[in-house]
C-alpha cells in the first residue's frame, strides 16, 4: 500500500452535543441547521477533499506539493479562515430565522475549532468510498481532545508548524498534547479569529431573508420530524 504526504484538517463544531435537544422539533431543526453550516464550510475549502462528515465535524485532506513544501501551512490556514467565515455567516443566517425552537435559537452558542497535521497516509476504497488510513490519521483525530481553553482555535502539530514557523504569527502558544496510544507531542495553537486580517461585515438580513431562513428550517426539518430521516447522532 503506497503512502503520500498529505495535509489533514478537521473542522469541529463545538457545543453540538448540548445543541441537539431531545424535543422532536428542536432535534429536527438542529440537524438541518448543523447540515447547513457544514455545507457552507465545505464549499469554502474547494482545494481540499472532503473525506468524511463525522457527526459535527468535517474531515478534509489535501496532497502536499513537493515543489512547495513551505506553502502547506499557509494554504491550510487560509482555508481555516475561509471556513470560519462561512460558518459564522451561516450561523447568523440560522439565528435570524423566526422559529422559536431551541434548535434555532441556541445556534448562536455554537463555535468552530480546527486541528491539523501533515503526514504520510494511505488510501483505501471501501464500497466506493475513499478512506484515509495510517498513524497520522489517528493522530489528527486524537488531537481533538486537548487542553486548549479558548473556544475557537487552530491547533496544529509541531511537524506541520515546522513547515513554516512564521505562519501563525506572534500570538501563537505552544502546548504538549498527550494523545491516547501515541504519547506526548508538541503542538501550537492560535485563536482562529486572529488569523483573519479583514473579516467581512455581518450579512444584513431583512424580513424576507429571515422568512426564507424560517421556511428552510421548517421544510428541511420535516423528514426528521416524520422519521423518514435519522439524525447523524443516531446513525
Amino acid at each position: 500500500m503506497t503512502t503520500a504526504r498529505t495535509a489533514l484538517l478537521i473542522a469541529d463544531i463545538g457545543g453540538y452535543t448540548d445543541y441537539m435537544g431531545a424535543h422532536r422539533m428542536t432535534l429536527a431543526h438542529a440537524e438541518v441547521n448543523t447540515a447547513r453550516m457544514l455545507e457552507s464550510m465545505i464549499r469554502a475549502a474547494p482545494d481540499f477533499d472532503l473525506i468524511e462528515i463525522e457527526g459535527d465535524a468535517a474531515f478534509l485532506a489535501r496532497r502536499t506539493s513537493p515543489a512547495e513544501p513551505d506553502g502547506t501551512l499557509s494554504n491550510l490556514l487560509a482555508v481555516a479562515v475561509a471556513m470560519h467565515r462561512a460558518f459564522h455567516d451561516e450561523r447568523a443566517y440560522v439565528v435570524a430565522n423566526l422559529c422559536p425552537c431551541g434548535g434555532c435559537r441556541q445556534a448562536r452558542d455554537l463555535t468552530l475549532k480546527f486541528v491539523a497535521h501533515v503526514g504520510d497516509v494511505a488510501t483505501q476504497s471501501i464500497r466506493g468510498r475513499t478512506k484515509l488510513v495510517g498513524i497520522d490519521v489517528i493522530l489528527v483525530h486524537r488531537l481533538l481532545k486537548n487542553d486548549v481553553t479558548i473556544p475557537e482555535y487552530v491547533l496544529l502539530t509541531d511537524e506541520l508548524f515546522r513547515t513554516d514557523e512564521t505562519a501563525l504569527g506572534e500570538t501563537r502558544q505552544e502546548i504538549a498534547a498527550e494523545l491516547e496510544g501515541i504519547g506526548s507531542i508538541g503542538a501550537h495553537f492560535v485563536d482562529v479569529g486572529s488569523l483573519d486580517a479583514a473579516p467581512p461585515p455581518p450579512r444584513a438580513l431583512g424580513l424576507g431573508a429571515r422568512l426564507a431562513s424560517t421556511f428552510s428550517a421548517v421544510g428541511r426539518g420535516l423528514p426528521y420530524m416524520t422519521g423518514r430521516k435519522r439524525p447523524r447522532r443516531d446513525r
